[in-house]
């Protein structure tokens, strides 16, 4: 079976710090070559694989800025698109965009759905509705106007996170600093709790950083920047509990899969895919505010963080995710 895997151009996949989509469209992509499948990755072209690569560019558009995302972009799929007959299927990680082509190639196509930027992007995904392949990465992230063949839950390299017993005495926020993902939240269980905040991740709305995340900046609540894979696992592994308040129905949640694999349990808003995630009291609490957060901080200590772990591995495992995108090939090839 020859694949090509379709991976963004915004970051390097894998990404150095930052980029899911490129994360997840790399752990697919090794785990089949580690089948010994025949992989290619059209990625950017310092991106890592032990498959063959194929790029149109050298760096991504959000790490060479001279570079215009949309024309990449087009280069980008194009580029896959005029090789489709030479690939058994093609396994879409770049939305919607590489759609449009879907009915001008024989190759089937498999699109993982990493969320929907925007309810505007639907009517893309419904007119190849009939002729696509969708897989969904959480039930809560469908919508009922497409069909669906699948959800698969994301998969990470679970040798990558070390378990921590014994961790220090710090709550973690991990992720991009948004309103959506909650920073100001965070930071207000960690005051209510009287905890130590480390936060860490991209800015991605500067305003909203200079105005509710800067003032609040002192000893006890610290933002460190963005943390690479080496910083990650262990700043992950020795929080007492990662905050994950968020205020919007997030699709997945790569830093909470992340962190009950080191054992760290997670403390989220039950919003969006956080009940599929997280199992209540046992590896964490889906809480409705921040009061109720603070809570749950003071009863961290009821979680078996090797229970974190067990449910982690069990649940969002690379490996897990490669058999289960290989049964959805055979049975699309079938």
């Amino acid at each position: 079976m020859k694949i090509a895997i379709l991976s963004p151009v915004a970051w390097r996949t894998p990404p150095r710090h930052y980029g899911p989509w490129e994360q997840i469209a790399s752990n697919i992509a090794e785990g089949l070559v580690k089948k010994g499948l025949d992989v290619t990755l059209f990625a950017t072209g310092d991106s890592v694989t032990a498959g063959k690569l194929d790029a149109i560019c050298e760096q991504g558009y959000e790490e060479d800025r001279t570079q215009d995302a949309k024309v990449l972009e087009c280069l980008h799929i194009s580029n896959l698109m005029e090789k489709a007959n030479k690939f058994d299927i093609i396994h879409n990680n770049f939305d919607f965009l590489p759609l449009t082509y879907s009915r001008l190639i024989k190759t089937p196509v498999i699109t993982t759905i990493h969320g929907f930027s925007s309810q505007k992007i639907i009517p893309v995904y419904k007119k190849y509705n009939a002729t696509n392949h969708y897989v969904s990465i959480s039930n809560a992230d469908r919508s009922p106007e497409l069909d669906y063949i699948a959800t698969v839950y994301n998969g990470l390299n679970t040798q990558d996170f070390d378990f921590v017993e014994k961790p220090d005495d710090y709550l973690l926020y991990f992720g991009r600093i948004h309103h959506d993902k909650g920073t100001s939240e965070a930071i207000s269980i960690a005051k209510k709790s009287k905890r130590k905040l480390l936060i860490a991740g991209i800015i991605q709305d500067e305003g909203y950083f200079k105005e509710k995340i800067e003032p609040e900046l002192n000893e006890q609540i610290q933002y460190i920047g963005h943390a690479g894979p080496e910083k990650r696992n262990s700043l992950l592994g020795k929080a007492l509990a990662l905050l994950h308040p968020i205020n919007f129905n997030e699709p997945f949640g790569m830093s909470v899969a992340e962190a009950m694999l080191c054992g760290t349990p997670v403390i989220a808003f039950n919003k969006g895919s956080m009940p599929e995630l997280i199992l209540h009291e046992k590896t964490g609490f889906l809480v409705n505010n921040i009061d109720e957060a603070v809570k749950a901080v003071s009863n961290i200590s009821t979680i078996n963080r090797i229970d974190c772990r067990d449910w982690a591995i069990s649940k969002f495992s690379s490996e897990k995710m490669v058999d289960d995108y290989l049964r959805l090939y055979q049975q699309i090839l079938a």
